[in-house]
Parts: C-alpha cells; sequence; structure tokens
C-alpha cells in the first residue's frame, strides 16, 4: 500500500494537464558531462533518446516492448530522475483526475497543514484500480549536465514517465510539468540485456551487494531486485549512483534520500554530492542495468528510502588510481 509513491503519480497527471512546462525558463548552457557508455563492452545500437532542458522530458511518445535502452541527458539546472510508471488497463490521466485528484487534495491539504497522520489516512479513500500501478524502472538521481543510460524490460501498456524530486519551496517536479505519457505497444524491440562487468543484487533484508571490487573506467552494473516492498515513507527501494567529494558528509546525503524529510529530495542537494544515475523502482524478480564509468574517488550506491545505513541500502566503496 505504498500510498505517497502513487500520490506522486496523481501529482504528474494533473499538474501536467494544468501547467504548461514552458513556463520555466531553459537553462542556457548545454554543455553536459556524459556517463560514457563502457569500451569494453558492445555500445548499445538502439537507444531512447530523453532529455531535460528545464521542467520537461523531451522523448518520442511511442516504444516497443521488451528491453529498451534510454539515455537521460539532463541538460537543466536541477537534479532529476525518471521512473515509469504501467497503470492498469483501461486506466488513463482522465481516470486520476474524476477518480483520485480529489482525495490526493484532501491529504496533502492535511499533511501541509502539519496533520501527518490524518493527512496520510486520507489515502485510504483512494480507489483500489490506483494501487494496481506497476513501477517499472526508469533512470536514477542524475545531476545537473550529466547523462545517464538504463536498460529496463517493459511490458506492453500505457506508462507515465515522472521526476518528484522537490523545487526549493518544497513543491514536486510532477508540478512543473516533469510527466510524460508513454505507450508501450504489443511489438517486441528485439533487444537483448547488456552483458554486465558488476552484477548488484538489491535487497530490503540484505541490503545492497555486488559480487567483485568495483574498480575505475568504464562499467556496466547489472541489478537484480530480489525482493521488493514499500518502506516507512512507502517508497520501494531503488538504486543510485553518487560521486562524494572529499568533503561530503554522509549523514547529509542519508537525510535527503527521504522525501518525507522537509530538506529530503529536495534542491539543492548537499554539497559535494553528484547523482551520475541508476536504476529506478522495479518490482521484485525483475533485473535492470546501468552504465557508468568511474574516476578514482570515493563513490556510494544507496537507495531512496528513509534509515539506509542501517538497512544496508548505504554502500560506500572507493575506487583506486
Amino acid at each position: 500500500m505504498n500510498y505517497m509513491k502513487k500520490s506522486f503519480i496523481l501529482l504528474l497527471i494533473l499538474f501536467t494537464v494544468l501547467f504548461n512546462c514552458k513556463t520555466e525558463k531553459k537553462s542556457e548552457s548545454i554543455d553536459t558531462t556524459t556517463v560514457e557508455i563502457a569500451a569494453e563492452v558492445k555500445e548499445p545500437k538502439h537507444v531512447i533518446d530523453v532529455v531535460s532542458t528545464g521542467m520537461n522530458f523531451q522523448s518520442v511518445d511511442t516504444i516497443p516492448s521488451g528491453w529498451n535502452t534510454f539515455k537521460y541527458q539532463n541538460l537543466s539546472n536541477e537534479t532529476h530522475f525518471f521512473l515509469l510508471d504501467k497503470y492498469p488497463e483501461g486506466k488513463t490521466v482522465e481516470n486520476t483526475l474524476t477518480d483520485v485528484a480529489p482525495v490526493f487534495a484532501e491529504g496533502m491539504d492535511l499533511i501541509n497543514n502539519g496533520k501527518s497522520e490524518e493527512g496520510f489516512a486520507a489515502f485510504n479513500k483512494l480507489p483500489q484500480w490506483y494501487f494496481d500501478i506497476v513501477f517499472s524502472g526508469g533512470v536514477g538521481l542524475i545531476a545537473p549536465k550529466h547523462t545517464a543510460t538504463t536498460t529496463v524490460k517493459l511490458d506492453p501498456g500505457y506508462y507515465i514517465m515522472e521526476c518528484y524530486v522537490k523545487m526549493p519551496n518544497g513543491m514536486f517536479h510532477t508540478l512543473m510539468g516533469m510527466a510524460k505519457p508513454i505507450i508501450v505497444t504489443d511489438e517486441d524491440s528485439g533487444h537483448s540485456p547488456p552483458k554486465a562487468t558488476i552484477n548488484i543484487t538489491l535487497s530490503a533484508e540484505n541490503g545492497i551487494s555486488y559480487d567483485k571490487d568495483i574498480t575505475k573506467g568504464k562499467q556496466i552494473f547489472s541489478v537484480f531486485v530480489k525482493d521488493q516492498k514499500p518502506h516507512e515513507n512507502f517508497i520501494w527501494h531503488d538504486i543510485n549512483l553518487v560521486k562524494l567529494a572529499n568533503y561530503a558528509k554522509e549523514e547529509d546525503l542519508e537525510a535527503w534520500m527521504d522525501w518525507s524529510d522537509p530538506k529530503g529530495l529536495i534542491t539543492p542537494v548537499p554539497e559535494g554530492i553528484t547523482f551520475l544515475g541508476g536504476v529506478n523502482d522495479m518490482p521484485a524478480g525483475s533485473t535492470g542495468y546501468f552504465y557508468a564509468d568511474l574516476k578514482p574517488g570515493k563513490y556510494a550506491l544507496i537507495s531512496e528510502v528513509p534509515d539506509t545505513k542501517s538497512k544496508g541500502l548505504f554502500k560506500i566503496f572507493e575506487v583506486k588510481q
């Protein structure tokens, strides 16, 4: 019953209809630092380009089912991600506006007025179909002027691409237009998953683990979701790669990853933190892949949930020269 996660989908849809994402000023700079594809493995021949120049997603409207590789260029001045939400059959934006919007408005009004318990209880009024939405992966958090590449397997259906990082005033990016419907067709892409150089297992019970030392250079990480569940903030565990400067504080990063903290998942990110992509929420048993070019330095793998260290969902590692 991951109510808050799914309430973000409502934010995304409702305000995509009400607001025009073109109202935000676009970034003047288009110079990017790219998380490059590994040289020792084959570069994907077919990628789906997704670009954010502000509070938007620029991409195609229809893609094939099966394995798809997304290249996400974040040309904006904000840290973003995108999550792919698969809607139950027959449900669209119109259903969200008529069936969910009034419930969401009531719950969020209570939460914003300091009545969190009453606000969370209000979400019990959401229609049952709302809880049949399937979180199906996507690109993890990626810093401004960076690019991330992620591969996931998608079933046919109606999806919403969303980002719910928060503005400095606490407003979710979904409210600003970071939403896009995507149709995944019955036609299979015919693609195969990439060959991983490092294999990660992601588990609520056992945390984050991987099968070998992480070394410098270009890598492809596979991410197997051994189990899945909503955490205290109603969010499923995912995985994000982070570069840590020497002065970065691990406790600041951990707190920032929890949206339910007033200072969590909000612009700006903590000092010394650079997000480099990853794989967003997927059901248990799923596998996704993400690409990275690792320079010497300090890094972390972390999930977007509370108390990550105690759960083993915050792993620090050093890439040596």
